[in-house]
């Protein structure tokens, strides 16, 4: 049913102070669903899976995405032009970690009974992430695309184990060093 009409049936049955079927009818057709959300921490392994598995596709869009450890290599290499702010300030962080940078997204979100486990996580770009908020994809009309394949995408993986294998200094990092545990702990699971 057309929300505005619920309201606009609200609004009838309150006009003829009937505001028990009020009650009774946003209830049922408009309700609100009071779902305590759950605390949300993921490891980078299990980022690393969901990533992996979904061919580093952006599921809302179909982009393609990047190796989270790649950018910060570049972050670290360019820092003049890949800036980041540890707190994402956007005035202070390039686009590339809005665009390009992999999170989960619970598609059906904690907020309206989604369950926080696999099942229900899927890849998007922390942009996408941002903007669906605790929408489903239906509310605001998107689309689920299908997951990419690792042999057609793989969010630049190679260069990221070549580049860190060849300057172990990015490894000192340890975003960089902790992403590369994570990666080689998912892949070897493949």
């Amino acid at each position: 049913m057309d929300k505005a009409l619920i309201i606009k049936n609200v609004c009838e049955l309150l006009l003829n102070n009937k505001r028990q079927a009020c009650i009774d009818f946003a209830n049922k057709n408009y309700p609100f669903n009071d779902y305590k959300p759950q605390k949300r921490q993921y490891s980078k392994y299990q980022m690393c899976k969901v990533f992996l598995r979904d061919g580093f596709i952006d599921r809302y869009s179909g982009d393609k995405l990047l190796f989270p450890g790649l950018i910060k290599i570049m972050t670290i290499e360019f820092t003049d032009i890949f800036k980041y702010n540890r707190n994402w300030k956007m005035s202070e962080t390039h686009m590339i970690y809005w665009d390009l940078f992999p999170t989960i997204d619970h598609l059906i979100p904690i907020a309206r009974g989604g369950q926080d486990n696999e099942s229900n996580w899927i890849t998007t770009s922390m942009l996408r992430n941002s903007a669906k908020s605790n929408w489903t994809i239906d509310e605001i009309g998107w689309e689920l695309f299908n997951k990419g394949k690792l042999e057609n995408w793989d969010g630049l993986l190679n260069y990221f184990i070549e580049l860190t294998d060849k300057n172990p200094y990015y490894e000192r990092d340890n975003y960089v060093k902790n992403w590369k545990v994570g990666l080689l702990k998912a892949m070897s699971e493949l």
